[in-house]
């Protein structure tokens, strides 16, 4: 699949395609991550890519020429290489927020145009002409659109085959079945004196059910888990599971103990 990202700051990209997990996904190509400096897309001397609003008030625009030549760019070098036409999407806090659905139905796709806005916004006119879909990482403000860019790379990288050295390892995440995830646990079974200092309030001992070696009570245990953080953390996501009918006879009889 192959991103292409209109950016006025490139260099942020670089150094992210090299570290992690997700470098996999972009040395082997499973992730093409095409970069369009919008400064390289002007024709004045001060390469300007915004100007004030009309109608006053603070902050500037990003012009439509650069974003538009930026684009025409773009289309001809999908063009050239054979893909498809990829759809744009803007960052923005307008945008419906990113959910893990999206990011599995972006991974499955051929990918898309990422359009990173900077100041103010953007001029409409490029917005209603050429933009597909907004998307929010949510009910906050940020700089400009590379660290949503960033963002929506890095979770659908991860989800490339291959890139996790476990394929199963995504579908347990939050929110992959709709839920939080369960607690994790690791070495040691049981915090030393020195750990249980550093660590007060928490339990020493790993939960015994995992060390049980039973797999249908470490399941049931997960499950349970699942629901009872769910339920306390984030309730409405509870309401969704069920409306999409993603909890069993058994998750209903756990969530009336939690009552």
């Amino acid at each position: 699949m192959r991103f292409d990202v209109i950016t006025l700051f490139p260099e942020l990209f670089a150094p992210f395609a090299r570290v992690g997990v997700t470098r996999r996904a972009f040395e082997h190509k499973a992730v093409d991550v095409r970069l369009w400096p919008l400064r390289d897309f002007t024709e004045d001397t001060y390469r300007r890519v915004d100007d004030r609003p009309f109608g006053g008030g603070p902050g500037m625009v990003m012009l439509v020429e650069p974003l538009a030549r930026a684009l025409s760019a773009i289309r001809a070098d999908q063009r050239a290489a054979g893909g498809p036409c990829l759809p744009v999407i803007l960052f923005s806090p307008a945008g419906k927020p990113l959910t893990q659905p999206r990011v599995e139905a972006l991974a499955a796709s051929p990918g898309a145009v990422l359009l990173c806005g900077r100041y103010e916004g953007i001029d409409q006119r490029f917005i209603d002409a050429h933009v597909d879909e907004e998307i929010s990482l949510g009910d906050y403000v940020l700089s400009g659109g590379e660290l949503p860019a960033l963002t929506l790379i890095d979770a659908v990288a991860r989800l490339q085959p291959g890139v996790l050295r476990d394929a199963a390892s995504h579908q347990q995440d939050s929110f992959s079945d709709g839920l939080l995830d369960c607690p994790h646990y690791s070495r040691p079974e049981v915090l030393d004196e020195a750990l249980r200092a550093q660590l007060p309030g928490a339990d020493p001992a790993v939960p015994p059910v995992l060390m049980s070696g039973h797999h249908a009570q470490i399941a049931l245990w997960r499950r349970q888990q699942q629901l009872s953080m769910t339920w306390a953390r984030r309730p409405e996501l509870i309401e969704a599971a069920r409306r999409e009918g993603r909890l069993s006879k058994a998750d209903e009889q756990f969530l009336k103990t939690l009552l």
